[in-house]
Protein backbone atom coordinates (compact mmCIF):
# COMPACT_ATOMS: atom_id res chain seq x y z
CA UNK A 1 0.00 0.00 0.00
CA UNK A 2 1.22 3.61 -0.83
CA UNK A 3 1.47 6.08 2.17
CA UNK A 4 -1.99 8.01 1.07
CA UNK A 5 -4.00 4.48 1.04
CA UNK A 6 -2.20 3.24 4.47
CA UNK A 7 -3.62 6.17 5.84
CA UNK A 8 -6.80 6.02 4.42
CA UNK A 9 -6.76 2.25 5.98
CA UNK A 10 -6.03 3.81 9.39
CA UNK A 11 -9.15 6.32 9.25
CA UNK A 12 -11.27 4.12 8.32
CA UNK A 13 -10.48 1.14 11.25
CA UNK A 14 -10.62 4.12 13.90
CA UNK A 15 -14.41 4.14 12.57
CA UNK A 16 -14.68 0.23 11.47
CA UNK A 17 -13.81 -1.01 15.21
CA UNK A 18 -15.82 0.79 17.56
CA UNK A 19 -18.72 0.11 15.83
CA UNK A 20 -18.31 -3.27 15.71
CA UNK A 21 -17.63 -3.76 19.08
CA UNK A 22 -20.76 -1.31 19.36
CA UNK A 23 -22.86 -4.20 17.64
CA UNK A 24 -21.69 -7.20 19.12
CA UNK A 25 -21.83 -5.95 22.95
CA UNK A 26 -25.77 -6.12 22.32
CA UNK A 27 -26.20 -9.52 21.23
CA UNK A 28 -27.58 -11.94 23.42
CA UNK A 29 -26.97 -15.11 21.59
CA UNK A 30 -23.10 -15.32 22.12
CA UNK A 31 -22.49 -19.18 21.31
CA UNK A 32 -21.74 -22.04 23.90
CA UNK A 33 -18.22 -22.17 25.13
CA UNK A 34 -16.25 -25.46 24.59
CA UNK A 35 -17.46 -28.12 27.02
CA UNK A 36 -15.07 -30.93 27.04
CA UNK A 37 -11.86 -29.00 28.20
CA UNK A 38 -13.13 -27.76 31.87
CA UNK A 39 -10.65 -24.90 31.34
CA UNK A 40 -12.07 -23.83 28.70
CA UNK A 41 -16.02 -24.28 30.28
CA UNK A 42 -15.31 -21.84 32.67
CA UNK A 43 -14.60 -18.73 30.37
CA UNK A 44 -16.67 -16.14 30.39
CA UNK A 45 -18.80 -16.12 27.13
CA UNK A 46 -19.08 -11.99 27.21
CA UNK A 47 -15.44 -11.74 26.33
CA UNK A 48 -14.36 -10.01 22.73
CA UNK A 49 -11.29 -8.54 21.62
CA UNK A 50 -9.81 -7.79 18.35
CA UNK A 51 -5.95 -7.06 17.06
CA UNK A 52 -5.20 -5.86 13.59
CA UNK A 53 -1.93 -5.38 12.53
CA UNK A 54 -1.29 -3.81 9.53
CA UNK A 55 1.63 -4.39 7.11
CA UNK A 56 3.55 -1.22 8.43
CA UNK A 57 3.52 -3.05 11.73
CA UNK A 58 0.60 -0.69 12.97
CA UNK A 59 -1.89 -2.32 15.83
CA UNK A 60 -5.77 -1.40 16.26
CA UNK A 61 -7.35 -3.40 19.01
CA UNK A 62 -10.75 -3.32 20.76
CA UNK A 63 -11.80 -4.84 23.85
CA UNK A 64 -10.25 -8.11 25.37
CA UNK A 65 -7.59 -7.50 23.04
CA UNK A 66 -4.96 -7.78 25.47
CA UNK A 67 -6.13 -10.99 27.43
CA UNK A 68 -4.42 -14.22 26.81
CA UNK A 69 -6.98 -17.09 25.65
CA UNK A 70 -5.97 -20.64 24.49
CA UNK A 71 -5.25 -20.86 20.89
CA UNK A 72 -6.17 -24.31 20.35
CA UNK A 73 -6.29 -25.44 17.03
CA UNK A 74 -5.11 -21.94 15.41
CA UNK A 75 -1.39 -23.37 16.31
CA UNK A 76 -2.41 -26.07 13.24
CA UNK A 77 -0.93 -23.00 11.55
CA UNK A 78 2.35 -22.35 12.86
CA UNK A 79 3.07 -26.52 13.34
CA UNK A 80 2.00 -26.88 9.85
CA UNK A 81 4.87 -24.12 8.77
CA UNK A 82 7.26 -25.80 10.59
CA UNK A 83 6.31 -29.28 9.34
CA UNK A 84 6.92 -27.98 5.77
CA UNK A 85 10.23 -27.02 6.30
CA UNK A 86 11.42 -30.05 7.62
CA UNK A 87 9.80 -32.44 4.71
CA UNK A 88 8.28 -29.62 2.18
CA UNK A 89 5.79 -31.14 -0.23
CA UNK A 90 7.07 -34.52 1.44
CA UNK A 91 4.54 -33.70 3.73
CA UNK A 92 1.39 -34.40 1.38
CA UNK A 93 2.11 -37.67 1.17
CA UNK A 94 0.99 -38.52 5.02
CA UNK A 95 -2.33 -35.86 5.17
CA UNK A 96 -4.00 -34.68 2.09
CA UNK A 97 -5.11 -30.74 1.49
CA UNK A 98 -8.39 -31.10 0.74
CA UNK A 99 -11.41 -29.97 2.74
CA UNK A 100 -13.26 -32.48 5.42
CA UNK A 101 -17.09 -31.98 4.92
CA UNK A 102 -17.05 -33.89 8.93
CA UNK A 103 -16.33 -32.23 12.05
CA UNK A 104 -12.72 -31.55 13.22
CA UNK A 105 -12.42 -34.40 15.42
CA UNK A 106 -14.20 -36.96 13.05
CA UNK A 107 -12.73 -40.34 12.82
CA UNK A 108 -15.10 -41.67 10.46
CA UNK A 109 -12.95 -40.79 7.05
CA UNK A 110 -9.83 -41.72 8.75
CA UNK A 111 -11.03 -44.91 9.10
CA UNK A 112 -12.25 -45.00 5.27
CA UNK A 113 -9.12 -43.53 3.52
CA UNK A 114 -7.03 -45.69 5.70
CA UNK A 115 -5.54 -43.88 7.82
CA UNK A 116 -4.52 -40.42 5.49
CA UNK A 117 -5.94 -37.51 7.07
CA UNK A 118 -7.88 -35.25 4.55
CA UNK A 119 -5.64 -32.22 5.85
CA UNK A 120 -3.75 -30.76 8.44
CA UNK A 121 -6.07 -28.81 10.21
CA UNK A 122 -8.66 -31.56 11.20
CA UNK A 123 -7.16 -33.29 14.90
CA UNK A 124 -6.21 -36.16 12.48
CA UNK A 125 -4.15 -34.53 10.02
CA UNK A 126 -2.57 -31.96 12.78
CA UNK A 127 -1.60 -35.36 15.06
CA UNK A 128 0.78 -36.46 11.97
CA UNK A 129 2.14 -32.85 11.81
CA UNK A 130 3.18 -33.14 15.58
CA UNK A 131 4.37 -36.63 14.73
CA UNK A 132 6.34 -35.21 11.76
CA UNK A 133 8.27 -32.77 14.20
CA UNK A 134 8.63 -35.17 17.12
CA UNK A 135 10.50 -36.83 14.83
CA UNK A 136 13.62 -38.31 16.90
CA UNK A 137 13.21 -35.84 19.42
CA UNK A 138 11.97 -36.19 22.54
CA UNK A 139 8.44 -34.60 23.10
CA UNK A 140 9.55 -31.80 25.49
CA UNK A 141 11.95 -30.38 23.00
CA UNK A 142 9.60 -30.57 19.89
CA UNK A 143 7.22 -28.76 22.37
CA UNK A 144 9.86 -26.44 23.02
CA UNK A 145 10.85 -25.77 19.82
CA UNK A 146 7.03 -25.10 18.70
CA UNK A 147 6.87 -22.42 21.59
CA UNK A 148 10.26 -20.74 20.68
CA UNK A 149 8.42 -20.25 16.83
CA UNK A 150 5.48 -18.44 17.89
CA UNK A 151 7.47 -16.53 20.73
CA UNK A 152 10.20 -15.57 17.48
CA UNK A 153 7.17 -14.65 15.18
CA UNK A 154 5.29 -12.57 17.13
CA UNK A 155 9.04 -10.93 18.52
CA UNK A 156 7.42 -11.88 22.53
CA UNK A 157 8.88 -14.03 24.95
CA UNK A 158 6.25 -13.38 27.14
CA UNK A 159 4.17 -16.51 25.10
CA UNK A 160 3.39 -19.25 26.76
CA UNK A 161 1.84 -22.71 27.26
CA UNK A 162 -1.16 -23.23 29.83
CA UNK A 163 -0.28 -25.64 31.94
CA UNK A 164 -3.53 -26.26 33.21
CA UNK A 165 -4.95 -26.59 29.77
CA UNK A 166 -2.56 -28.62 28.73
CA UNK A 167 -3.33 -31.11 31.86
CA UNK A 168 -7.08 -31.07 30.79
CA UNK A 169 -6.09 -31.56 27.10
CA UNK A 170 -4.55 -34.87 27.81
CA UNK A 171 -6.77 -36.27 30.50
CA UNK A 172 -10.01 -35.45 28.42
CA UNK A 173 -8.45 -36.32 25.24
CA UNK A 174 -9.94 -40.08 24.81
CA UNK A 175 -10.99 -39.18 21.21
CA UNK A 176 -7.75 -37.43 19.87
CA UNK A 177 -6.37 -41.03 21.27
CA UNK A 178 -8.66 -42.83 19.05
CA UNK A 179 -7.27 -40.97 16.08
CA UNK A 180 -3.82 -41.60 16.84
CA UNK A 181 -4.01 -45.23 17.53
CA UNK A 182 -6.01 -44.86 13.91
CA UNK A 183 -2.79 -43.68 13.10
CA UNK A 184 -0.39 -45.83 14.18
CA UNK A 185 -2.52 -49.06 13.15
CA UNK A 186 -2.15 -47.67 9.37
CA UNK A 187 1.42 -47.00 9.51
CA UNK A 188 0.61 -43.11 9.45
CA UNK A 189 2.31 -42.42 13.04
CA UNK A 190 5.83 -43.27 13.36
CA UNK A 191 6.22 -42.19 17.09
CA UNK A 192 4.39 -43.75 19.91
CA UNK A 193 0.41 -42.46 20.34
CA UNK A 194 0.91 -40.60 23.63
CA UNK A 195 4.35 -39.11 22.32
CA UNK A 196 3.14 -37.46 19.58
CA UNK A 197 -0.20 -36.97 21.92
CA UNK A 198 1.82 -35.02 24.56
CA UNK A 199 3.03 -32.70 21.83
CA UNK A 200 -0.20 -32.18 20.10
CA UNK A 201 -1.65 -31.24 23.45
CA UNK A 202 0.47 -28.81 24.77
CA UNK A 203 0.88 -27.00 21.11
CA UNK A 204 -2.70 -26.20 21.36
CA UNK A 205 -2.82 -25.10 24.62
CA UNK A 206 -0.36 -22.04 23.75
CA UNK A 207 -2.21 -18.87 25.63
CA UNK A 208 -2.05 -15.68 23.62
CA UNK A 209 -4.04 -12.52 23.21
CA UNK A 210 -4.92 -11.45 19.83
CA UNK A 211 -2.15 -8.58 19.68
CA UNK A 212 0.47 -11.76 20.05
CA UNK A 213 -1.52 -14.01 17.73
CA UNK A 214 -1.90 -11.43 15.10
CA UNK A 215 1.50 -10.14 15.16
CA UNK A 216 2.87 -13.91 15.04
CA UNK A 217 0.63 -14.30 11.88
CA UNK A 218 1.72 -11.17 10.10
CA UNK A 219 4.60 -13.47 8.29
CA UNK A 220 1.65 -14.78 6.11
CA UNK A 221 0.51 -11.19 4.70
CA UNK A 222 3.54 -10.18 3.76
CA UNK A 223 4.74 -13.33 1.20
CA UNK A 224 6.08 -15.39 4.22
CA UNK A 225 8.15 -12.53 5.20
CA UNK A 226 7.85 -11.45 8.96
CA UNK A 227 7.11 -7.74 9.07
CA UNK A 228 8.70 -7.40 12.51
CA UNK A 229 12.18 -8.07 11.84
CA UNK A 230 12.58 -8.34 8.05
CA UNK A 231 12.93 -12.52 8.63
CA UNK A 232 11.91 -14.15 5.35
CA UNK A 233 10.20 -17.55 7.28
CA UNK A 234 8.38 -19.17 4.43
CA UNK A 235 8.90 -18.83 0.58
CA UNK A 236 6.12 -16.51 -0.97
CA UNK A 237 5.05 -20.05 -2.80
CA UNK A 238 5.00 -21.72 0.89
CA UNK A 239 2.86 -18.69 2.17
CA UNK A 240 0.60 -18.62 -0.80
CA UNK A 241 -0.29 -22.30 -0.22
CA UNK A 242 -0.74 -21.93 3.50
CA UNK A 243 -3.46 -18.96 3.02
CA UNK A 244 -5.05 -21.42 0.32
CA UNK A 245 -5.27 -23.81 2.83
CA UNK A 246 -6.74 -21.97 5.78
CA UNK A 247 -9.51 -20.65 2.77
CA UNK A 248 -10.29 -24.24 2.46
CA UNK A 249 -10.10 -25.82 5.65
CA UNK A 250 -9.29 -23.16 8.23
CA UNK A 251 -13.05 -23.69 9.49
CA UNK A 252 -13.59 -27.54 8.73
CA UNK A 253 -17.41 -28.25 7.80
CA UNK A 254 -17.99 -24.53 8.07
CA UNK A 255 -15.36 -23.43 5.91
CA UNK A 256 -17.81 -22.88 2.65
CA UNK A 257 -19.95 -20.69 4.82
CA UNK A 258 -17.15 -19.07 5.65
CA UNK A 259 -15.00 -18.40 2.84
CA UNK A 260 -18.72 -17.50 1.35
CA UNK A 261 -19.68 -14.57 4.36
CA UNK A 262 -15.99 -13.15 5.44
CA UNK A 263 -13.74 -13.82 2.38
CA UNK A 264 -10.46 -14.29 3.59
CA UNK A 265 -7.87 -17.00 4.34
CA UNK A 266 -8.37 -17.63 7.79
CA UNK A 267 -7.58 -20.12 10.67
CA UNK A 268 -10.16 -21.33 14.14
CA UNK A 269 -9.82 -22.63 17.21
CA UNK A 270 -11.88 -23.85 19.95
CA UNK A 271 -11.33 -21.47 22.78
CA UNK A 272 -12.95 -18.75 20.74
CA UNK A 273 -10.29 -17.02 18.59
CA UNK A 274 -9.71 -16.90 15.20
CA UNK A 275 -6.12 -15.57 12.93
CA UNK A 276 -7.18 -14.24 9.77
CA UNK A 277 -5.12 -12.75 6.69
CA UNK A 278 -5.84 -10.25 3.96
CA UNK A 279 -2.74 -10.80 1.93
CA UNK A 280 -0.98 -7.52 1.67
CA UNK A 281 -2.78 -5.67 3.84
CA UNK A 282 -3.36 -6.97 7.14
CA UNK A 283 -3.57 -10.06 9.69
CA UNK A 284 -6.62 -9.96 12.12
CA UNK A 285 -6.85 -11.78 15.32
CA UNK A 286 -10.50 -12.36 17.18
CA UNK A 287 -11.29 -13.50 20.72
CA UNK A 288 -14.98 -14.65 21.21
CA UNK A 289 -15.13 -18.10 23.63
CA UNK A 290 -19.14 -18.68 21.75
CA UNK A 291 -18.91 -21.03 19.10
CA UNK A 292 -21.54 -21.74 16.64
CA UNK A 293 -22.65 -25.25 15.46
CA UNK A 294 -19.17 -25.86 13.63
CA UNK A 295 -17.17 -25.43 16.91
CA UNK A 296 -16.57 -21.39 14.99
CA UNK A 297 -16.63 -18.57 16.70
CA UNK A 298 -19.59 -17.22 16.69
CA UNK A 299 -19.14 -13.71 16.95
CA UNK A 300 -15.53 -13.74 15.60
CA UNK A 301 -16.82 -15.19 12.29
CA UNK A 302 -19.67 -11.43 12.69
CA UNK A 303 -16.81 -9.32 13.97
CA UNK A 304 -14.67 -10.57 10.67
CA UNK A 305 -17.75 -10.37 8.06
CA UNK A 306 -18.58 -6.92 9.37
CA UNK A 307 -14.90 -5.59 9.41
CA UNK A 308 -13.95 -6.67 5.72
CA UNK A 309 -17.21 -5.56 4.30
CA UNK A 310 -16.81 -2.38 6.19
CA UNK A 311 -12.92 -2.19 4.40
CA UNK A 312 -14.03 -3.91 0.97
CA UNK A 313 -11.30 -6.84 2.29
CA UNK A 314 -11.70 -10.16 0.20
CA UNK A 315 -9.39 -12.16 -1.73
CA UNK A 316 -12.10 -12.38 -4.26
Amino acid sequence: MTTDQLADVKFRLSEVLPQIAAHLSQRSERGQVAQYIPPLARIDPGKFGMAIVLNDNSVHAIGDAQEAFSIQSISKVFALTLALGKLGDGLWRRVGREPSGDAFNSIVLLEHEKGIPRNPFINAGAIVTSDVLLASHEPRETIGEILRFVQFLAEDSDISIDPFVAQAETATGFGNFALANLLKANGNLQNLPEQVLGVYHHQCSIAMTCRQLAQAGAFLVSEGRNPLNGFQIVAPERARRINALMMTCGHYNGSGDFAYRVGVPAKSGVGGGVLAIVPRIASIAVWSPGLNQHGNSLLGTEALEMLCKEMRWSVF
